[in-house]
């Protein structure tokens, strides 16, 4: 009898425990890249304070995580200066000046390189992360604005707003280069997971150009309700989704249909996006309203709208996917969203778990 009262004991706390699911801290950190104050702040997410201000000589633009390396790298355009921060000391590690103005910067598919497009020269410069120096240069012929890589890193392309064209590099060919005509303001361009179609964004003709990426033939021009400003997918490829001016909504498209699939409500003028993976939400930030919305991937159904700061402009996730991560521009902070707070078929609200004041003018954040 006493061995069943203790074992119904432990197994009611035990349940109680699990109903209440408690939250946890992330053992890592969040690296958020201040521009207004030139530096990169460390954010302890196991407690969720700042345990560090990295400095740096220059603004920020972004950040990208290397989780294999425990690297950061930080990307400042002014003279295409890349550096890399230990993600355990908490500090720059090596510092790398490719000249120019940087543009964007990707990691490449296997993390063994960074790719970053440059202006004044026009160029795309692949950075060896073993060495931490140039290890290919290819000249472009005009001001690039926007590049992206396959997803096997066999290729990139990268799309020309004045010259109203697109370029296709065999980056296993040092960079071997044809370039297309790419339609009106191009300003964008994706591969589709597959590597075999380039989607072009054409921004205030507010069409996304669908092109071969082999031969680069012009197959579709889909029209959009809004120009087409960001970009976000889901893991498998099958959809992406698309914000910018012209209405408050998210417009999704299937990649491998090549159409645009609807149009959906999300909050007020809808700008940068993240897709949670388990469970699967897209989260999409509202600078005007200094809010985020929240809708459930597979039904397309608003869940919530959760109110974050001042110009939220990047969500990340913790790989736990515990928490979701809004980085506040306006107010200087970073609102967490805990996933658990956001339940199908309550009141369209949600709570925050908490804020982080961070430094001023932040732009962009990872998680290591």
């Amino acid at each position: 009898m006493m061995t069943n009262r203790r074992a119904f004991l432990f197994g009611s706390l035990a349940t109680m425990a699990c109903g209440r699911r408690r939250a946890t801290g992330f053992p890592g950190y969040a690296f958020v890249a201040n521009a207004g104050e030139q530096s990169v702040a460390a954010v302890d997410l196991t407690d969720f304070s700042v345990v560090r201000q990295i400095r740096l000589d220059a603004a920020p633009s972004g950040v990208v995580a290397h989780g294999g390396r425990r690297s950061v790298y930080v990307m400042m355009p002014q003279n295409a200066t890349i550096l890399e921060i230990d993600a355990t000391g908490l500090a720059v590690k090596r510092k790398l000046s490719l000249k120019g103005t940087a543009v964007s910067m990707r990691l490449a598919p296997g993390g063994a390189d960074l790719w970053v497009l440059c202006r004044s020269p026009h160029s795309l410069i692949r950075v060896a992360l073993d060495r931490f120096q140039a290890s290919l240069r290819v000249k472009l012929p005009a001001e690039p604005a926007d590049f992206d890589l396959s997803s096997d890193g066999s290729a990139a392309a990268a799309v020309f707003t004045e010259a109203q064209s697109v370029g296709f590099l065999d980056l296993a060919r040092s960079g071997a280069a044809k370039f297309f005509p790419a339609g009106e303001d191009p300003r964008a361009v994706r591969f589709r997971l597959d590597g075999k179609l380039a989607l072009v964004a054409n921004r205030s003709a507010r069409m996304l150009a669908v092109l071969d990426a082999k031969s680069g033939a012009m197959l579709v021009r889909l029209p959009l309700a809004v120009e087409p400003e960001n970009f976000c997918a889901k893991a498998d490829g099958g959809e992406m989704y698309i914000t910018g001016k012209g209405m408050d909504a998210v417009v999704v498209v299937y990649p491998y249909r090549t159409e645009v699939a609807e149009t959906r409500l999300a909050g007020r003028a809808p700008g940068a996006m993240a897709v949670s993976q388990s469970p699967e939400y897209l989260f999409a930030a509202n600078p005007e309203s200094g809010d985020v919305t929240v809708l459930e991937v597979e039904t397309g159904n608003m869940l919530a709208a959760v109110k974050v700061g001042a110009q939220p402009c990047c969500i990340t996730f913790t790989p736990d996917n515990q928490y979701a991560l809004v980085v506040n521009h306006g107010s200087g902070d970073l609102a967490v969203i805990r996933m658990a707070a956001i339940r199908p078929g309550r009141n369209k609200t949600a709570p925050l778990f908490t804020m982080i004041p961070v430094g001023t003018g932040p732009v962009s954040a990872v998680v290591v």
